[in-house]
């Protein structure tokens, strides 16, 4: 089976893993040679010292009488190996040679013949049996125990590991934040605000990256304006020789011919102002944001509305005043309410306040609706649907992109779907800035 490694999703734990994983094996083989430094020295000094101890312990107890050698057993006791005056525990011949045991015998093995066995038991450890001059027996009894640590030891292991997290973090917060700046720049880059201007400071490739995104944004600045400029050059320049054939049509005379060539026109005239209404919503709009209390605009519009006969009717309060552009927001409730009255011959706000605190405005009807597979191309420019926006309606394909992009520059966004029942809901969102009445 195999294992497939699921790395973190995030940059900054992806570096912080890599980081850590490294510093914490750097330190591990780092403790390891020091370790293994530390227990051949302190094993070469303990065989050396070994060798020494027992040769003069046993040459003592060889020379002292036979009743004061029992004295000075306490004496001459180690804390791994003690000796005894007897033959030891009953024990079986050894398979495999300690060095221990080496040393032990480079130390007394020549001028005292001995033997060695293991001595099973919850400690497994082993003896060396020889005998005196005199001929009594004396046994070393040997329990090998691993080289103590010293007890300060975990507690600097424990600062080292709470040291190197510090430092993978600091490392890799100071690695990521350009990144995140960044990220955040682009997020927030709309040609509809101020342009975002990203701090050029710092190390070098922080400092580049900056400045490319800054020229970046200049250069969209530069092509929308551009753009701007043309389409409103083309359009003034078409006012002048279609308004130039409209009078040269009212001295035609009436006929059927005349009448399309006037409809003709008008239709000419209507899309190059919309085409320019759709290039200003993409460029954004120069209105400044003001304090709007919600209900009160919404109620202003749906009033308008009723004063022209139009079936439109508001539901819901918000009880929100939003920092937003009046005039902008105003055009975006326009086009989708002429939508509805245009094809349902009704419309219906319905205006809440939603608990991650943006707040919804809904324009509802009960027209035809669109297809499935139409919703997702219906704001694009210049898309009709061909059942229900054709010449005849006098449709250009830019109500909805224009209400769009508005709707983008304030902040929000603009979603179609179908309603229960049929029909048709335009839901926009806006940030809720909610504040007191």
């Amino acid at each position: 089976m195999n294992l497939a490694i699921r790395w973190p999703r995030t940059l900054a734990s992806r570096l912080s893993l890599i980081f850590l994983i490294g510093l914490i094996l750097a330190q591990a083989l780092s403790f390891g040679a020091q370790y293994y430094e530390r227990y051949e020295s302190a094993k070469n000094t303990m065989l050396g010292n070994l060798e020494t101890d027992v040769s003069t312990s046993i040459a003592i107890l060889d020379r002292l009488p036979a009743e004061e050698r029992a004295s000075w057993l306490k004496q001459l006791e180690r804390r791994n190996y003690r000796y005894l005056l007897d033959e030891g525990s009953p024990g079986m011949p050894m398979s495999d040679t300690p060095i221990a045991v080496t040393s032990i015998k480079d130390a007394i093995g020549k001028d005292y013949p001995m033997t060695v066995t293991d001595i099973p038991g919850p400690i497994k450890h082993f003896q060396v049996h020889l005998k005196l001059a005199d001929g009594s027996p004396v046994t070393i009894d040997v329990r090998p125990a691993m080289l103590p640590l010293s007890p300060w030891l975990p507690m600097v292991l424990l600062g080292q590991l709470a040291l190197m997290i510090a430092c993978t973090w600091l490392a890799v917060k100071i690695a990521i934040r350009p990144l995140t700046r960044l990220a955040q720049a682009v997020e927030t880059l709309d040609p509809n605000t101020h342009a975002v201007h990203l701090d050029e400071k710092g190390p070098t490739e922080v400092a580049h990256a900056a400045k490319a995104f800054n020229a970046m944004q200049a250069r969209i600045a530069a092509y929308l304006k551009e753009r701007m400029q043309l389409l409103a050059a083309i359009s003034h320049d078409l006012q002048t020789p279609i308004t130039r054939m409209k009078l040269r049509a009212e001295f035609m005379d009436d006929s059927s011919e005349k009448d399309k060539l006037w409809n003709d026109l008008g239709e000419m005239e209507h899309l190059v102002r919309e085409g320019v209404a759709y290039a200003r919503s993409v460029h954004g709009s120069t209105e400044e944001s003001r304090r709007t209390d919600l209900d009160s605009f919404l109620d202003s519009l749906v009033f308008d509305y009723q004063d022209m006969g139009k079936d439109v009717q508001l539901s819901g309060k918000s009880d929100a005043v939003i920092n937003t552009r009046p005039h902008a927001l105003r055009r975006v409730l326009v086009n989708l309410t002429d939508n509805a009255l245009k094809f349902a011959g009704a419309a219906e706000l319905w205006v809440e306040s939603k608990a991650d605190g943006s707040l919804s405005v809904k324009v509802m009807d009960r027209g035809p609706g669109i297809a499935e597979a139409e919703l997702a191309h219906v704001m694009e420019p210049f898309y009709r649907v061909e059942n229900s926006r054709n010449r005849s309606t006098g449709g250009t394909g830019l109500g909805l992109a224009i209400a769009q992009q508005l709707a983008l520059a304030l902040g929000g966004s603009l979603t179609l779907s179908h309603r229960e029942g049929g029909g048709l809901c335009a839901e926009l969102r806006l940030p809720g800035s909610k504040a007191g009445r």
